[in-house]
């Protein structure tokens, strides 16, 4: 089969080629491969930093696959094969007291597929069969697009028990995770505030502040009504230091990207004393991603496909990524 292979720790070393198709163990399925997103993630792993840093050369590349189950391994339902589905990227111990609790998206030993083992920027992967879910009639790329996105929202949305007639600071709404944001708060009855360095179209009745920059969201939504939580897919730490900073007396604070500024300076007297939270979400329960998947099967969600690339030229939609705008990038496997 043809996969994206990274042999060392820069994009010069990431080439499509020839390797043996995996064969599914005991618990697991092998999916055919029609569509893989481009992560974050992906690029911590070509850059050996992060996250990506544990990630052992050679590695297929790939977190969020989606295709059709062609074969099972001992243990899984055999009618499962046809089945179209998409890839959970995290893989849950299934062991641990996070798991026996039915919080997977918590568990410390849980791996990544693309960076413990080899993911699905390639013709087949295998994957365990839980990890392999039912794409409930969404087509291949969309179904990428939502997977991780979409669920890791909707986990921190339950983390910090957002409810309707809450304000809501959204930071960071341009981008995938933003959009999915959005549109699931606005879903939740919250009142909506967008904040993003481009300018947005509307997805509703969400309030949109363009902010070049954390300085001028700062000043956008400093001595305001305040919010009751902010939701940060910036990964900007100075942008949610912004927003931190506009939380009311008890106010919640969640983000969910990995932050290209790590340097996270908070006013600590008035986070003590406001009774203000900070949680960080990195992953998604099983049940985050079947409601994410359902959402987006009912019309729910905006379409979060965004630029499209040929398999033979994943490198480059690599090389690009960071410059692209709206929406999830797609590299088409089939």
């Amino acid at each position: 089969m043809r996969a994206a292979v990274l042999s060392r720790h820069d994009l010069d070393g990431l080439t499509v080629a020839e390797t043996a198709v995996p064969t599914p163990g005991t618990g697991e399925v092998l999916v055919r491969v029609d569509t893989v997103g481009v992560n974050q993630l992906d690029l911590n792993v070509i850059a050996g930093t992060g996250p990506g840093a544990q990630a052992q050369l050679p590695r297929i590349l790939g977190i969020d696959p989606a295709g059709e189950i062609v074969a099972v391994g001992a243990g899984v339902d055999p009618e499962r094969v046809g089945q179209a589905v998409v890839v959970k990227p995290n893989i849950a111990c299934g062991v641990c007291a996070h798991c026996q609790a039915g919080d997977e998206a918590d568990c410390p030993r849980q791996t990544v597929v693309g960076v413990h083992r080899d993911g699905g920027a390639a013709e087949f992967v295998v994957t365990p069969a839980r990890n392999a879910m039912d794409r409930r009639g969404l087509d291949a790329a969309q179904a990428t697009a939502v997977v991780h996105s979409a669920s890791i929202v909707i986990n921190a949305v339950r983390t910090v028990a957002l409810t309707a007639g809450e304000r809501v600071l959204i930071t960071g709404a341009g981008g995938t995770l933003g959009r999915a944001a959005v549109a699931i708060a606005l879903a939740r009855g919250a009142d909506v505030v967008a904040a993003s360095r481009r300018a947005l179209t509307a997805l509703g009745e969400e309030q949109i502040i363009q902010a070049p920059d954390a300085a001028a969201l700062g000043s956008a939504v400093s001595g305001g009504e305040g919010f009751d939580v902010v939701l940060d897919v910036s990964g900007h730490a100075p942008t949610l230091r912004a927003g931190i900073s506009a939380l009311r007396w008890g106010g919640r604070a969640v983000f969910c990207a990995a932050s290209v500024d790590s340097d996270l300076r908070i006013d600590a007297r008035d986070f003590y004393l406001r009774r203000k939270r900070l949680a960080g979400v990195a992953s998604a329960r099983y049940d985050d991603v079947a409601e994410a998947l359902a959402l987006a099967a009912a019309g729910a969600l905006p379409s979060l496909v965004g630029s499209r690339y040929a398999f033979d030229d994943v490198a480059t939609a690599y090389r690009d990524f960071p410059r692209k705008g709206e929406g999830k990038v797609i590299v088409d496997v089939r």
